[in-house]
C-alpha cells in the first residue's frame, strides 16, 4: 500500500517532550535569567527552526544578547552541550519506534525522519540506533523552511525516490505537520498516543480530522494494507 513512511520525531518516535533541568542548567552556565531563557526560546522556536539563527555557537551567542548578555566562547560551547544533552533526557524514543523501523526495513520500506528543530537532532540523531534505520533525514534548520512548507515534505520524497502518494506520514500534530502533508499529497496520520496531552508543541493541528492510531505499533498493519484509509484507528472518529 506504501513504498515509504515519514516520520514527525518529537512526540512521535519519541515520548511526550517535557522540558527537563537541562534547560535551566544551560541558562545558568549562559548568565542568563532561566525565565527569561525559556519564554525567548518559546518566541524564537520558528526562526531557529528555520535555520535563521546561523551556526550553533553563533545562534546561542544572538539568544544571549537579545537578553542583553555577552557569553564567552567556553560558556557557549558548554551551552551547546547542554542543550544536546537535554535533547537525549527530554526525548526518550519510544519503545516500540526501533522495531518498527526494523520491521519497515526488513520489508523494503523506505523511511525518513522529517522534524521542525534547530542544531540538535541533526548532530545526535544520525549516531543512534533510530538513526541509523532512517534511509533520510530532514531537518527544518537545514531545509530553511518548517512544517507546514511543502519545502520540508518535498525533501523527503526527492531523497527517497516517492512520489507524495507513495508515502504515509505519521506525527503527533504539531507545527500544523499533518494538514501540509495531506495538502502535499501524503497520507497522513495522526499519532493519538495515551502518554501525548500537555507535551511541549508548537502550533498544533487542533482540529485535525484525519485518520488516528494510538501506537507506532499499528504502522505495519498500515503499511500491508490490514488497517482501512481513511478512518480513525483506536481513538473516536472525529469530523467524518
Amino acid at each position: 500500500m506504501f513504498y515509504a513512511v515519514l516520520f514527525d520525531y518529537f512526540n512521535t518516535c519519541t515520548t511526550a517532550v517535557v522540558r527537563g533541568d537541562g534547560h535551566r542548567r544551560t541558562a545558568e552556565v549562559l548568565g542568563v535569567d532561566p525565565g527569561a531563557w525559556l519564554s525567548l526560546l518559546d518566541r524564537t522556536f520558528d526562526a531557529r527552526a528555520k535555520g535563521a539563527y546561523g551556526s550553533v555557537l553563533a545562534g546561542l551567542r544572538a539568544l544571549c544578547v537579545e537578553l542583553g548578555v555577552e557569553p564567552t566562547p567556553a560558556q557557549l560551547r558548554e551551552a551547546a552541550e547542554l542543550r544536546i544533552a537535554s535533547l537525549q533526557q527530554d526525548a526518550s524514543p519510544r519503545p516500540e519506534t526501533e522495531p518498527v523501523l526494523r520491521w519497515l526495513r526488513d520489508q523494503g520500506i523506505r523511511t525518513a525522519v522529517v522534524s521542525d528543530c534547530w542544531f540538535e537532532l541533526p548532530t545526535v540523531l544520525p549516531g543512534t540506533p533510530i538513526g541509523r534505520l532512517f534511509d533520510a533525514g530532514v531537518y527544518s534548520s537545514q531545509v530553511g523552511h518548517a512544517k507546514p512548507h511543502p519545502a520540508m515534505y518535498r525533501t523527503a520524497c526527492e531523497r527517497l525516490g516517492v512520489h507524495p502518494e507513495a508515502c504515509l506520514y505519521v506525527g503527533d500534530g504539531g507545527g500544523h505537520e499533518l494538514t501540509g502533508a495531506r495538502r502535499f499529497g501524503l497520507t497522513a496520520v495522526q499519532l493519538d498516543a495515551p502518554d501525548l496531552g500537555g507535551h511541549l508543541t508548537f502550533h498544533a493541528d487542533l482540529d485535525w480530522d484525519g485518520a488516528r492510531i494510538t501506537s507506532l505499533d499499528q504502522i505495519p498493519d498500515l503499511v500491508a494494507g490490514r488497517m482501512p484509509l481513511p478512518a480513525t484507528i483506536g481513538a473516536p472518529m472525529l469530523g467524518w
